[in-house]
């Protein structure tokens, strides 16, 4: 199972903010609570642990990262819809757009 470091209102905590100011970093987390914020890609991480991660032991992490790097590529990013192609997939929208412009 997957486990966040800390949790998101550890990140607005002040010695946070002082670490990241004192480091030129900035924080990737916004207010607190923003549980829409986190919705999208507490879905991804559900869908990656149940796709990738307990479907077996990895022997090293180079293994492991290709297995997250090929699921990305060839399941998640090519069978999900998008709101952006009018909840279509990529591929179902590159083939009415291929189509299209063969016309």
């Amino acid at each position: 199972m997957l486990r966040r470091p800390v949790e998101l209102a550890q990140f607005r905590a002040k010695k946070v903010q002082r670490l990241l100011t004192n480091n030129d970093l900035v924080g990737s987390m916004g207010r607190s609570y923003g549980a829409g914020d986190n919705a999208s890609m507490e879905s991804f991480f559900s869908l990656l642990q149940k796709n990738v991660l307990d479907t077996r032991r990895w022997a090293t992490r180079e293994d492991l990262r290709l297995a997250i790097v090929t699921w990305i590529e060839t399941k998640y990013n090519r069978r999900r819809r998008q709101r952006r192609l009018g909840r279509l997939t990529p591929v179902e929208f590159e083939t009415i757009y291929s189509a299209a412009e063969a016309a």
